[in-house]
């Protein structure tokens, strides 16, 4: 006989697996720390690398009234805003980016565990039909 309560835990599982569950078993094989960093490390080479494109387009795109007036202190002036304007984008993406690689990785370890709480639960099921 069919038991709903197997039934259900059983599409539960099925559902989770085709979702997130292959996603959800990479994650949580590392540490939260090491996840969270790396993740992190990744988001700031891609922002380095955004930040240089965009500061490129724009020097590219005002190059005549850039050297039409240039003095070494607009010069020195212009680099340091760029340079801090990176250090601000830069720290809020950091900041950013920890923040949700943890709650992304304590998300996924807590699927993880409901997910074994339930394969549990169904062996039991079978342990207990097959008596």
């Amino acid at each position: 006989m069919i038991s709903k309560e197997r039934v259900r835990i059983m599409t539960k599982m099925s559902l989770y697996e085709k979702k997130l569950g292959e996603q959800d078993l990479k994650i949580s094989n590392y540490y939260k720390k090491d996840y969270s960093s790396l993740n992190t490390l990744i988001t700031m080479l891609w922002v380095t690398v955004g930040y240089a494109i965009i500061a490129g387009l724009v020097v590219v795109s005002n190059l005549d009234a850039l050297m039409e007036n240039l003095t070494m202190n607009k010069m020195i002036l212009m680099v340091a805003i760029a340079v801090g304007g990176y250090l601000i984008v830069l720290i809020a993406y950091i900041i950013g980016a920890s923040t949700f690689y943890k709650k992304k990785h304590n998300g996924a370890k807590r699927r993880i565990k409901q997910y074994y709480r339930d394969l549990s639960r169904l062996g039991k099921i079978y342990k207990k039909e097959s008596r």
